[in-house]
C-alpha cells in the first residue's frame, strides 16, 4: 500500500491482476472500439460539466497514472477544470490478455471519483458515465497527439505555456 499526494491509501499494483479483454467493439450510448496494443485518445467529462476544484485535480492526475505500466502505458494526461484527456496504450496481463478499455476506464474513473468525493466531503457522481475514445490511426504519431493534448491548457487560456500547467503529465518527462 502507498499514499497518493492527498494522503489517500492507494493499493500497490499487483502483477497477478487479470485482464478483462474487451470485445473489438462495445456500444453503450457511444461506440467504443479497441484493438490489441493500439493507442487510444480518451476524454472523460465531469457530471454536468462541474468544475473540479484545483485542490483535487492532482488527485485525479494521480489516479490516472496509478496503473501506468501495469494495465496501460500512459503517454500523456491533462486534467482540465471539467474534463480529462488521456493518451495510452493498453497492456497485457501475465497470460497476454490485453486489458479492456472498460476495465481501465471504470477503474480509473471510479477510484478518482471516490477520492475526490472523500477529499471534498461530498457525495454524488463526479464523472459522466460515458467517455469519448478514438484509436490512433497507423500514421498518427503518439508524440504529436500528446503534444496536441498537452497544449489544451494553453488553448483554453489556463496557462501561458504547457510546462507551467500543474495537472499535466508526459511520459518523456519521467516517472509519475
Amino acid at each position: 500500500m502507498s499514499q497518493d499526494r492527498a494522503g489517500d491509501t492507494v493499493a500497490a499494483t499487483q502483477p497477478s491482476r487479470r485482464a478483462r479483454p474487451a470485445p473489438a467493439t462495445r456500444a453503450r450510448k457511444l461506440p467504443h472500439i479497441q484493438r490489441e496494443r493500439k493507442t487510444l485518445f480518451v476524454t472523460f467529462v465531469t457530471q454536468k460539466r462541474w468544475i473540479l476544484p484545483e485542490s483535487v485535480r492532482q488527485i485525479v492526475l494521480d489516479h490516472c497514472l496509478h496503473d501506468h505500466l501495469a494495465q496501460y502505458e500512459m503517454h500523456a494526461v491533462v486534467v482540465m477544470p471539467d474534463h480529462v484527456h488521456l493518451l495510452f496504450t493498453p497492456l497485457g496481463d501475465d497470460d497476454a490478455n490485453t486489458y479492456g478499455l472498460s476495465q481501465i476506464m471504470n477503474s480509473m474513473k471510479g477510484a478518482s471519483a471516490h477520492a475526490v468525493n472523500r477529499a471534498l466531503g461530498r457525495k454524488g457522481a463526479v464523472w459522466q458515465q460515458e467517455w469519448f475514445d478514438r484509436l490512433l490511426r497507423s500514421d498518427e504519431s503518439i508524440r504529436n497527439t500528446a503534444d496536441y493534448i498537452c497544449a489544451n491548457p494553453v488553448r483554453a487560456g489556463l496557462a501561458e505555456h504547457e510546462d507551467t500547467y500543474p495537472w499535466l503529465w508526459r511520459s518523456w518527462e519521467g516517472p509519475p
